[in-house]
């Protein structure tokens, strides 16, 4: 019986998830280097802090980790500022490495509906990116600057650390990490050049996948 339960416990704890591509794909806008320390260092960091965390609450490796996120205020007071902090630091990032891809895959423009709200929303492609890389660059410190849905609208807004949208009751469509670990071998404190080499990289098709999910 231990055993068994040991097993699900187990089975139900949460594990760094595989990039997409290789740890050099997203050159020259994103160096190898930077993505294997912000991967395999930052991300897993995140993940086994989240373990350690929820080990003092097992019943709570049963939550997904949306649902830990939403539901971030009821989380017993022992552990919630880890949870919030590793946990949101998991889900952001494990959304992060999906809206990018190689350069000739990645970058562009987004077609379809999501296209469609964003023109709606921000009226054209261009004020948008200027709207987001405005949440971006003027975030203080350490955080993310997003695009969300929120009561079935998009808002671009920035978070500090690793607050997620979903503890606000929003749903994250791309997010733009903005943490110094995330851009600073390669373009040191030139925040705004890293935000502007990244539009090179983003996967809008997976953007948009993630739009038409949540729509």
């Amino acid at each position: 019986m231990a055993a068994t339960a040991t097993a699900a416990q187990q089975a139900g704890k949460h594990a760094l998830p595989p990039l997409p591509y290789d740890y050099g794909a997203l050159e020259p806008y994103i160096d190898s280097q930077t993505m294997q320390i912000h991967h395999g260092k930052h991300h897993q960091a995140y993940v086994n802090n989240l373990n350690a965390a929820l080990d003092k609450h097992p019943e709570l490796h049963q939550q997904t980790l949306e649902q830990l996120l939403r539901g971030i205020n009821g989380i017993a007071d022992d552990i919630r500022i880890a949870v919030r902090n590793n946990g949101g630091g998991h889900h952001n990032h494990s959304l992060f490495w999906t809206i990018m891809a190689p350069p000739g895959k990645g970058g562009g423009e987004p077609t379809g509906t999501l296209a469609d709200a964003i023109k709606k929303t921000f009226g054209d492609f261009a004020k948008f990116k200027e709207q987001l890389a405005s949440a971006a660059t003027t975030r203080f410190g350490s955080g993310w600057a997003w695009l969300a849905l929120a009561g079935g609208k998009l808002e671009i807004f920035s978070t500090a650390n690793q607050d997620s949208p979903l503890m606000d009751g929003k749903v994250p469509v791309l997010g733009l990490d903005v943490w110094e670990h995330a851009y600073y071998l390669k373009y040191q404190n030139r925040r705004p050049d890293y935000v502007a080499a990244w539009w090179n990289v983003v996967n809008w098709p997976a953007v948009a996948t993630r739009f038409e999910a949540t729509r």
